[in-house]
């Protein structure tokens, strides 16, 4: 990456600070650029999703990893919880999405403490033998009792598809029968999945990212406390792919050792350790035993740390020394934070950044881990809240003393609660991934380039005023 003209500014700046200037491109479409990370984690898409509790679980790693991303599980959450989130991920398919189930006996009240858990929208209502009999959705239970059982208010006619067939060949059969979801079966005509025409022509889009095993791939964080050898061990055999040492300051005597100790237990697992947002750190980080440093300290936006502490650093600034310092030492970083468009993540990678890391902007999604809420004007959203916060403080210190947690509670750096609305034209993590993608695509088109470290290496950025910002963004109102 060079800044145009070679004059590097004397100050740090944020993504809001910079843009990228077109440059002469060859490149004959979006689609002839490669996506996949330079780093060897073995994603397609540049996009992981950040360990908040309100967010990665289950339903967001399964969907992120078949669209070639990872989600890292937190470490607040239960090793037991954790090991049944792996192996719901591993077990996952990776074309058609799991299905909600219910028989039909259940009631439509049961269908609707479910239906938003997916994007899909839907319930596979099956019989003894897991053999769909019928769809339910939401508009099926419209003016009826909530206790009416599933089987008066099903669509009994449903099709069904092979799990076999190729995701064209899903797509033209729904086209065909001009419905746009149907239960996907295997040879034994039980309930393999469900696919929807806009997931049959994702699959075709993206390439999932899976181990050595073809199985989707999944991260998982621990902290720097307590006896991390142990925890990794155990996530290890659990089967997670990628460990993350997570903590708010990385740069610290507890991470190099708890890196030592991550190490002593696996050598062939990556390791991804943060945040730090200086060239020392990352040195120090590597020299410890990290692959991967994550960068990035204050920008996210459930967090208060540069509010209440002044500590921090502009987020471009701190991704373009890091990611200097780690391709020097053949490693990479991951952009942890100040995400909210795009353009940012584009940004991050041309900075040299391998992946970027998101939170906030996918808590208001469908497969976010937090429960759906309606607001009294019926509209969908759910809640969430920083690592640091005191809403977090309280659920990871249960097992202390009524004194030691009230001591605790008194030092927080994060929002405690959030609404996050789920927006009707993106309210699936899918939904913002095809933005994401599209949009960085797009970037690497504009400086001719078809890979990542292409990217990186033809990027040229220019610093801005706040009006030149503004000047990019559309405007949807007639003025």
């Amino acid at each position: 990456m060079r800044f145009l003209n070679d004059v590097v500014p004397p100050y740090d700046l944020t993504y809001s600070d910079v843009f990228l200037a077109p440059g002469f491109a060859d490149v004959a479409s979006r689609m002839a650029v490669d996506l996949r990370t330079p780093d060897g984690v073995g994603t397609t898409i540049p996009v992981v999703v950040a360990n908040m509790t309100a967010i990665a679980g289950r339903r967001m790693a399964e969907t992120v990893a078949r669209r070639g991303g990872i989600a890292v599980l937190p470490q607040d959450v239960d090793m037991e919880a954790i090991a049944d989130m792996t192996a719901a991920v591993k077990a996952a398919d990776l074309v058609a999405d799991t299905a909600i189930v219910l028989t039909p006996a259940d009631t439509i009240n049961t269908a609707m403490d479910l239906i938003h858990k997916r994007a899909h929208g839907a319930v596979v209502v099956v019989d003894d033998d897991r053999r769909p009999v019928g769809i339910f959705t939401e508009a099926d239970g419209a003016g009826v009792d909530r206790f009416t059982p599933l089987r008066d208010v099903m669509s009994p006619d449903a099709i069904v598809l092979d799990a076999d067939l190729s995701p064209e060949l899903m797509f033209e059969t729904l086209a065909e029968r001009r419905v746009h979801l149907a239960p996907v079966v295997d040879g034994h005509g039980r309930l393999h999945g469900l696919i929807t025409d806009l997931g049959a022509v994702r699959a075709t889009l993206y390439a999932p990212a899976v181990d050595g095993r073809n199985q989707l791939l999944v991260a998982a964080a621990v902290g720097v406390s307590g006896n991390v050898a142990a925890k990794v061990q155990r996530l290890t055999e659990i089967g997670v792919d990628v460990i993350v040492i997570d903590t708010a300051h990385g740069h610290q005597q507890k991470m190099v050792d708890a890196l030592k100790a991550a190490r002593s237990v696996t050598s062939d697992h990556a390791v991804v350790a943060g945040n730090v947002v200086t060239a020392a750190g990352v040195n120090d980080l590597i020299d410890a035993g990290a692959d991967i440093v994550k960068v990035g300290v204050g920008p996210g936006a459930m967090c208060t740390t540069r509010m209440m502490t002044g500590v921090g650093r502009p987020q471009f600034s701190a991704v373009l020394e890091c990611a200097t310092a780690a391709r020097a030492r053949g490693r990479h970083v991951w952009a942890d934070g100040g995400v909210r468009h795009p353009r940012d993540v584009a940004l991050a990678l041309a900075a040299g950044a391998s992946s970027v890391m998101i939170g906030s902007w996918l808590a208001g999604t469908y497969e976010s881990a937090a429960d759906t809420h309606r607001d009294t004007d019926g509209r969908l959203y759910k809640e969430n809240y920083g690592m640091a916060s005191k809403r977090a403080v309280v659920n990871r210190s249960q097992a202390d003393g009524a004194f030691e947690r009230m001591r605790k509670e008194m030092f927080e750096e994060g929002i405690s609660e959030s609404r996050m609305y789920l927006d009707q034209a993106t309210p699936s993590v899918e939904d913002i991934l095809d933005r994401i993608v599209s949009g960085v695509r797009s970037a690497c088109t504009y400086a001719g380039a078809t890979s990542i470290d292409e990217f990186h290496d033809r990027a040229a950025v220019g610093v801005q005023t706040m009006s030149g910002y503004a000047e990019g963004r559309a405007i949807d109102t007639s003025w």
